[in-house]
């Protein structure tokens, strides 16, 4: 291709979705990524996107919610472009209620819901055998059930961001100079290098492990209970994750700790019981001292930005952060939310 206008460091699904949005709008995308596409956290198995709670509301939930809203439409030409699935589907979610404090909270939040989500997705208190086997155990008799929870295949979704960047004349790479301006989204070995540059930690890496059983749940909400997410994806397997491991001694391997997500899910969700073991999975996800992503641009470089920090909501957050990245580097219009600015990692 031409010289780039824009160099995206990074094949994750930051860096894929800035691309393709960078493309869409006429650029000349390069994607540059020695390890390939997907390679990181974002070619994980588990593909969760879930809302925070409806209220206390910030300027980070209202992002999310904005990047929820759009996720359907994003994936839908994405998919088109590529001829390839993400396997995105907005289905919901599925929460036990505890007891009557924590039920009194969820009627609370179902309210606030009503403004706050805009009439555009629900967050409502359901009983326990709304969806017969595939509901989780509740003390309360109770749970609550979300409209706004999605999921997609993290695979899928980024070889079809891949596929849609190629279709637009872009081009994907696994070496070549800086050209145009630059766009660092290089997960967590980038918030290593960054912290190493400024001599300051300002993110790191949380290893996480999953396992994909085969259970056909397609078409139906995803769970979550014990801190464990369980998303049945459209291909008839079912994702359960993950661990949150600050310290570890390789990035990419399983042991133990996934034995014990498996027996927690298991317990909380008894219809997986007996299912078949298709893979374990572990991976490094990208985390930012902010707990929020990192935007804007790259302290000391002109013409360089940082789009990193998706940790656990990145897929989730992927829609809206290419669009404010590409609003940044191609237009110069600065949107990103203060809370999500390089700096307060910094």
């Amino acid at each position: 291709m031409a010289t780039a206008d824009v160099t995206v460091r990074g094949a994750g699904i930051f860096g894929l979705s800035i691309a393709y949005v960078c493309a869409s709008r006429g650029a000349r995308v390069r994607v540059v990524d020695p390890y390939g596409v997907g390679a990181g956290s974002s070619g994980g198995i588990v593909g969760a996107l879930a809302p925070h709670t409806p209220d206390k509301w910030n300027e980070k939930k209202e992002f999310q919610f904005q990047s929820l809203m759009m996720a359907e439409g994003f994936w839908r030409e994405v998919d088109r472009l590529s001829g390839l699935s993400s396997g995105y589907g907005r289905l919901g979610r599925l929460q036990p209620i505890a007891d009557e404090r924590a039920l009194v909270l969820a009627q609370e939040r179902a309210e606030s819901a009503r403004e706050l989500w805009q009439g555009r997705a629900v967050w409502t208190v359901v009983p326990a055998d709304a969806f017969g086997a595939w509901a989780p155990a509740s003390p309360s008799g109770q749970m609550i059930y979300d409209t706004l929870s999605g999921r997609m295949h993290p695979r899928g979704a980024c070889a079809s961001l891949a596929g849609a960047v190629a279709a637009l004349g872009g081009e994907i790479v696994a070496e070549a100079p800086d050209e145009g301006v630059v766009v660092w989204a290089t997960g967590y070995r980038g918030m290593l290098d960054l912290s190493a540059a400024l001599g300051r930690m300002v993110g790191n890496g949380v290893k996480g492990q999953a396992v994909l059983l085969c259970h056909d749940a397609r078409g139906l909400p995803q769970l979550f209970a014990d801190a464990l997410h369980i998303i049945p994806h459209a291909d008839g397997t079912v994702a359960v994750g993950s661990t949150s491991e600050r310290e570890f001694d390789a990035p990419d391997t399983v042991d133990a700790r996934l034995d014990d997500v498996l027996a927690r899910a298991i317990a909380a969700f008894p219809v997986l019981a007996g299912a078949e073991i298709l893979e374990r999975w572990a991976g490094v996800r990208p985390r930012a001292r902010s707990r929020a992503p990192m935007l804007g641009g790259y302290p000391g470089r002109t013409g360089q930005f940082i789009a990193n920090g998706g940790f656990k909501i990145g897929f989730g957050m992927a829609p809206k952060v290419a669009q404010v990245v590409a609003d940044l580097v191609l237009e110069g219009r600065d949107g990103i939310p203060d809370d999500f600015r390089v700096e307060e990692s910094l």
